[in-house]
Formats: C-alpha cells, sequence, structure tokens
C-alpha cells in the first residue's frame, strides 16, 4: 500500500517537480500557504523572490532568474541581451531580465528579478521562439538568428557594438546559418542593415 503524504511532504514534492513554486500552485491544490512560511522556517524551502520559492538543495542554475521570470510571465519570451547570454554570444552579461511581451500585454508587477520589458508585435514576437526547460520551469527563449536580428533592430538601444559582437560570434560558434539570420533580418525588418555585416562575416 502507497504511503500517503504528508502536506509538507507533498508541498515538497511539487517544489521539485516545478523547480520554483509560486503560492497560487499550492493553492490550486487546496493547501494553504501558510506551509511556505512553515518549510522556510525549517530551512526545506527558500524564498528566491516575491512570492517565489525553490528547495534548499535545489541545483541552482546561472540561468536562475529566467526561471523566475518565466514562472511570473509564462507568455513572455526571454529575448536581447538575456537571450545572448543565454547562448553564450558575446560579451553581455546583464543584470536586469529582458523580456518581450504583446504591445496589449499588461506591465507585470514583479520586484524581482529586476525586468527590461520590450514590446514586440506580430512575427516579431512569434517567430524563432525555443523552450528550454530551466529548474524545471519552461522558458521560452529566441533562437541565435532570432536573437541577433533583435539585436539589430534595437541596436540604438543596446549598441551597434553589441549587434556586431552578436553576429560574429553566432556565425563563428555555427550557431546559425545565412538563410536563417536573413530570414529573421526580414522579419525585423533590419535586412537591409544587417546586408554589409552579413557579407562581412562570412
Amino acid at each position: 500500500m502507497k504511503k500517503k503524504l504528508t502536506i509538507p511532504e507533498k508541498v515538497m514534492t511539487i517544489a521539485r517537480e516545478r523547480g520554483v513554486l509560486r503560492v497560487r500552485d499550492l493553492t490550486e491544490q487546496g493547501i494553504h500557504p501558510e506551509y511556505l512560511r512553515r518549510l522556510c522556517a525549517k530551512g526545506m524551502l527558500v524564498r528566491s523572490g516575491r512570492g517565489l520559492y525553490v528547495p534548499a538543495d535545489a541545483d541552482v542554475t546561472a540561468h536562475h532568474t529566467l526561471a523566475q521570470t518565466c514562472k511570473w510571465i509564462p507568455r513572455g519570451v526571454v529575448c536581447l541581451l538575456s537571450a545572448l547570454r543565454f547562448h553564450d554570444l558575446g560579451t553581455q552579461n546583464p543584470f536586469d531580465v529582458w523580456v518581450a511581451l504583446d504591445r496589449t500585454a499588461a506591465r507585470p508587477r514583479i520586484d524581482y528579478p529586476p525586468l527590461r520589458i520590450m514590446r514586440f508585435s506580430g512575427k516579431a514576437l512569434t517567430e524563432g521562439i525555443e523552450e528550454h526547460q530551466i529548474e524545471g520551469v519552461p522558458v521560452k527563449i529566441y533562437n541565435p538568428a532570432k536573437t541577433v536580428a533583435d539585436c539589430f533592430k534595437y541596436r540604438n538601444k543596446i549598441g551597434l557594438d553589441v549587434a556586431l559582437e552578436a553576429l560574429r560570434d553566432c556565425r563563428s560558434q555555427r550557431k546559425c546559418t545565412n538563410d536563417e539570420l536573413w530570414h529573421y533580418a526580414k522579419i525585423c525588418r533590419v535586412a537591409k542593415v544587417m546586408k554589409p555585416y552579413m557579407e562581412a562575416v562570412v
């Protein structure tokens, strides 16, 4: 006969399955949020942000803030400098998490991690998305080619040097093809801007 889990055991099981735990994850199961406070007091859970908890023995990765962000904003897509960091392109190590949201979406109310919200629309929002599992959380991130095109589109915000570094690394590390770069350059309406630089690094 299978042993019935106690409520604290059930909370810890949910936390390990989901990686990052929210209050809503418990209330949906009919469990009172007070158990979060008790498990934190016992050192079994750690509060990693406002309303976010992880098991104390969790294997926290370098991309922990991405998991936290996408737990709160499941419709958001990690973009620009944060996507560069994830794909190991260039030398940027942003303090904020850069997230793309639809132009009509409400701004998330999150204290931590700090966010840089970018407003995308149409295919620029929906194309080139990859889904990665980080600490048990599904995280949407733009692929390398789309990220490079986005960097050129927002070169006035992040710097042309950042976009060029990303392009060089993307090609030298063979993380995308020229056809992929050209495809996303057209979607982001920066084909004319990118063309001479693409030709220079081929």
